[in-house]
């Protein structure tokens, strides 16, 4: 079973990845994973009762605040829509509006939002530490839907498995 964590100041969340349903997504997440291209980004956009994304390489540093949002890894990844829902926990890719857009940036879903189904790639959910979710996604944002402390938004280590 392919897993995944990501260390955040609060405690750990744990994912799994559902590499059946979205192989290419799920490839591209444990790449950038394992070579760090994760490790020390924000969960940039808080958006309560919705979600919490992040992997942004932007966000590394703070000082480039109007940038949040729009980086990536250099490339795309076909989207792999699939029957799985965007229910709470679920692990999607974000994306621009063309539907291939793809790249580093993923949000968790905080309430079922099935009307992202379909819209979006599903590849995995979080099997342990929603509650550390919903501590980020109970922080205090402005009006960018931006963490007001950065740094209580950072993602510590990323990482995945087979």
């Amino acid at each position: 079973m392919a897993t995944g964590k990501i260390q955040t100041k609060f405690g750990d969340i744990a994912l799994e990845f559902f590499p059946d349903a979205a192989p290419k997504t799920v490839e591209n997440f444990k790449k950038l994973a394992s070579s760090g291209f994760y490790d020390g980004l924000i969960f940039h956009r808080i958006v309560p009762g919705f979600v919490i994304q992040g992997g942004d390489p932007n966000t590394k540093s703070v000082s480039n605040k109007s940038r949040w949002g729009t980086g990536g890894p250099g490339w795309t990844v076909k989207a792999e829509f699939n029957k799985n829902k965007h229910s709470r926990g679920a692990l999607s890719m974000a994306r621009s509006q063309d539907p291939n857009s793809a790249g580093s940036q993923f949000f968790i879903v905080l309430k079922d939002s099935n009307f992202l189904d379909g819209q979006y790639t599903v590849f995995g959910k979080v099997t342990s530490g929603m509650d550390i979710v919903d501590k980020i996604a109970a922080l205090k944002t402005d009006s960018a839907d931006a963490p007001a402390d950065p740094e209580q938004a950072r993602m510590v280590k990323v990482t995945a498995s087979d």
